[in-house]
């Protein structure tokens, strides 16, 4: 009889509706009166859906693991859309969890901030959270302007939105938060900003008449291209009602249909270009008012985050090429008609390493064609992860294999540099040891140049604490592992420049013609540097100490 009872009580169990035993959500309502709402949270414990929802503001679902106890750290989310309104917090956890937020106009662990143990000193990072890709970046009414992906509740992938930061200088940037979030498309992920000039788009006012235009993919079950736009020179986005303005999946066959990159192409009577990644490629539509966009073409051969831009090859305005490319920075030279990109040569690869996703800056004032990529380099025990790699130049030069792309860290990056040494002459490996013993603390930036030359095949490298910066094998042409044919022919002699930051490394060979990038860790109280080769010989070589961007 125990047995039967049991087995009724059992089966009524399974059977039962999933309501009975889910924990139903806990509420919070305030009336919001200060800036930030500070957050505490456990760094890798399964998250729940937290609600912010307020009249006349769409509501907006996060995921997060709000700290029953200790938290791991931190986060924050800026209420300033919400002054004034009463907010409800929706959590699906206990009501002992909603009371360890508050409200406060300052943000728990600021005084801290840029100046935290393994913080990059001169890569930009956002104050929390996780970044990825560089989105959106335009220069208008003298400010470049970085958005990009970011999470703001967790270290790690997710909670996509876009945040925000400025600079005039392109070196020195100032976070200013939040400004696309997850809504009933799906989430926010990487797109491309351009201004539009003649006001194509009729989203300008008598106030704004060239509005800053902005092209996004919302992520959900299928991936869609929407369009935002700004009237207050990039602070606020406001998205188009008629959203999404391409939904290609069905036609590309495939889920994979994202990071729409816009360009103006042409003159007065010209139109306007997204490069959208689709499948195995980058794809080409034309628009006359950023608003209804028609396919036109198709290149494989590249995976997600596209971009394509016009150079002068030799810095020659009569010899034009355009360059189309992926995240992984593989490329191809070519032209391109306004609807079809043609290749005359690639696929080419101009860096490796810890850099994925760059994205160049339009509308420049001088011209110049400017990137950022994403470094996807962590920062061990910090409140953030992954950062901004250097902005850097593209150009095109004629090489002894054809037209290539090379990228150099941009002029304004100098102003950071300090003069520590100069060779007196050429060095050998022991002496230029010597000198790079005397830099040895952990906190401190440092820019070397030289040029390295080899009188055998020997393998060559730098160390730090014995774990490798960089290596390079003239007999393999292998620089870290990876192919890459030098301008000496022979292998045995290139130009190097290296920024050395808290966390990573970056570096430049062959005047921007390769470039690569790494995760340092320095587990000690100080680093010590080393080059490595018994034929290597250093030319020309200086140090200098890279000041803090913050």
């Amino acid at each position: 009889m125990k047995t039967r009872l049991f087995v009724t009580i059992l089966l009524a169990t399974l059977t039962a509706p999933v309501s009975l035993f889910a924990q139903e959500p806990v509420q919070k309502e305030f009336k919001v009166k200060q800036r930030y709402l500070n957050i505490p949270v456990y760094d890798d414990r399964p998250s729940k859906v937290l609600t912010f929802s307020a009249k006349g503001i769409d509501p907006l679902d996060v995921d997060v693991c709000i700290a029953q106890g200790e938290p791991d750290y931190w986060v924050y989310k800026d209420l300033t859309p919400y002054m004034g309104k009463k907010l409800k917090l929706t959590y699906e956890g206990d009501k002992a969890d909603l009371d360890k937020l508050f409200v406060a106009d300052t943000i728990v662990g600021q005084s801290t901030f840029y100046k935290e143990a393994n913080r990059p000193q001169f890569h930009f990072t956002t104050r929390r959270g996780w970044n990825n890709d560089p989105n959106g970046m335009v220069y208008y009414n003298g400010e470049y302007h970085l958005y990009y992906q970011h999470n703001p509740y967790k270290r790690y992938w997710g909670n996509m939105h876009w945040g925000h930061a400025v600079s005039r200088d392109l070196v020195h940037w100032e976070e200013l938060g939040d400004v696309l979030f997850p809504d009933n498309l799906g989430a926010m992920f990487s797109g491309s900003a351009v201004v539009d000039k003649n006001n194509t788009s009729g989203w300008g006012t008598k106030e704004c008449p060239s509005p800053i235009v902005y092209a996004y993919t919302a992520h959900a079950e299928w991936q869609t291209q929407c369009m935002a736009y700004s009237l207050d020179g990039g602070r606020t986005l406001v998205k188009y009602e008629a959203n999404p303005v391409v939904n290609s999946h069905v036609a590309a066959g495939s889920h994979e249909t994202r990071d729409p990159r816009l360009l103006w192409y042409g003159g007065e009577d010209g139109h306007w270009v997204m490069v959208l990644f689709e499948k195995d490629g980058n794809s080409f539509y034309t628009s006359d008012d950023l608003k209804n966009w028609t396919y036109k073409s198709h290149i494989a051969g590249f995976d997600e985050c596209p971009d394509l831009f016009c150079l002068p090859v030799d810095g020659d305005k009569n010899n034009m090429k355009w360059v189309t490319l992926g995240a992984a920075g593989l490329y191809m030279v070519g032209d391109f008609d306004g609807k079809t990109f043609t290749p005359i040569s690639g696929r080419h690869q101009y860096t490796t390493g810890d850099f994925y996703a760059a994205q160049t800056f339009t509308n420049t004032p001088d011209g110049r064609c400017i990137q950022i990529g994403w470094g996807r380099i962590s920062h061990p025990g910090m409140p953030f992860n992954s950062q901004m790699q250097l902005p850097t130049e593209l150009t095109l030069r004629t090489t002894r294999d054809g037209i290539r792309l090379a990228s150099n860290p941009v002029k304004e990056v100098e102003q950071l540099l300090h003069r520590q040494y100069t060779a007196p002459g050429i060095l050998n490996v022991d002496d230029a040891n010597k000198v790079l013993a005397r830099f040895t603390d952990p906190g401190q930036g440092l820019h070397i140049k030289a040029k390295l030359k080899m009188d055998a095949a020997c393998y060559t490298a730098l160390k730090m604490n014995g774990k490798e910066c960089f290596t390079y094998s003239p007999s393999y042409g292998l620089f870290n592992d990876a192919f890459y044919s030098t301008e000496d022919i022979t292998g045995l002699s290139f130009p190097i420049e290296i920024f050395i930051d808290r966390t990573g490394v970056e570096i430049f060979i062959d005047n921007g013609l390769y470039s690569w990038s790494r995760q340092l860790v320095c587990d000690k109280p100080a680093r010590l540097f080393e080059f490595e080769g018994w034929a290597l010989n250093i030319y020309d070589f200086v140090i200098d100490t890279v000041d803090s961007i913050w």
